[in-house]
């Protein structure tokens, strides 16, 4: 549907995302686990065990994007034969190449792997280019397809005063789905280097299937001073910040909320910021600083309340007035 090539007449688009971590507790009817929050101020919902969430969260991230995966014990054990096999290399890398007249299909699947091994991080065509081997304007065709494919989603950055930059030179690209880099390297875990990182590509999932996932990044270089901010929204009218997220996997800033130094700087620049939110591991809370209340949620609850968030809109828009008493 994002594509520029021409498909008339010869497609009809179905969008069927991944699954959403909301629906991938349902499925498997362990959404008990998660109880309505008495304090609302924070966040809607809070957890009778967050160390089993968590690690739902991190089942959900190594295989829940598929129901397939998720019921399947022998795909699981083995999800590199199912997903990349039948899902990446014969179904997204073949049959929608034509339209790009892209011919080198293991220059196309290089350039894929080297993404998702590092989905979340920040990339320069200069960068990716040399990385990868691969020519700027030939680059520049390939994510157009990834992203047309429902593969990856590039992230566009604005500056600390959340203006956007003139010239594009680093974007970051996230998975649409952290069940791929699993299936093309292996499962992760909570001591995983690279938990962080898929942490946040999850939390990104869920907010791709909203109409809120037109956010940007923030990241500056000020003299010595350098920073990043890892989701805001921006008023397009304005070009103003008015909610942010920062994704972290770990409680210490929960504990120290200074050391939140990028944040702080953010909302000492920009101000009147409606949500400031911050995951954690297992830490809820607030915290008051001079621009705005820190809300601090455990990311898979936040996970959650997103994608149940997005479930029941999608759901309301759907029904008819006279069925809303379903």
């Amino acid at each position: 549907m994002k594509s520029n090539e021409s498909g008339a007449g010869r497609f009809t688009d179905f969008m069927l995302p991944p699954l959403t971590f909301y629906e991938f507790l349902n499925l498997q009817n362990l959404n008990k686990i998660i109880v309505e929050r008495n304090d609302k101020t924070i966040a809607p919902y809070d957890s009778i065990n967050i160390d089993e969430l968590n690690r739902q969260f991190i089942d959900y991230i190594n295989y829940g994007g598929y129901p397939e995966v998720v019921f399947s014990e022998k795909i699981r054990a083995n999800p590199g034969q199912y997903i990349k096999n039948d899902i990446i290399d014969k179904v997204l890398l073949r049959d929608l190449l034509s339209l790009y007249g892209i011919t080198d299909i293991q220059e196309l699947n290089k350039l894929f792997v080297h993404i998702a091994f590092r989905s979340g991080n920040e990339f320069s065509y200069e960068k990716l280019s040399t990385e990868a081997g691969i020519k700027k304007e030939i680059l520049k065709k390939y994510l157009e397809y990834l992203e047309a494919a429902f593969l990856i989603k590039v992230v566009n950055r604005i500056d600390q005063n959340a203006k956007r930059m003139q010239r594009v030179t680093c974007f970051k690209i996230y998975l649409t789905n952290p069940t791929l880099r699993c299936a093309l390297f292996s499962p992760i875990d909570d001591a995983d280097n690279f938990i962080g990182g898929m942490v946040e590509t999850a939390i990104f999932a869920q907010w791709i299937q909203g109409e809120k996932s037109d956010f940007y990044y923030a990241n500056w270089t000020s003299g010595r001073e350098k920073g990043e901010v890892d989701m805001v929204w921006t008023d397009p009218a304005t070009q103003k910040a008015f909610s942010l997220a920062e994704v972290k996997w770990t409680d210490r800033f929960y504990e120290n909320p200074t050391e939140l130094k990028s944040l702080n700087r953010f909302l000492e620049l920009n101000g009147d910021i409606r949500k400031i939110i911050v995951t954690s591991k297992t830490k809820a809370g607030t915290y008051d600083t001079p621009h705005g209340k820190i809300l601090f949620i455990p990311a898979a609850i936040y996970a959650y309340w997103v994608s149940d968030f997005l479930y029941k809109n999608k759901r309301s828009q759907l029904l008819t007035p006279n069925d809303e008493s379903k």
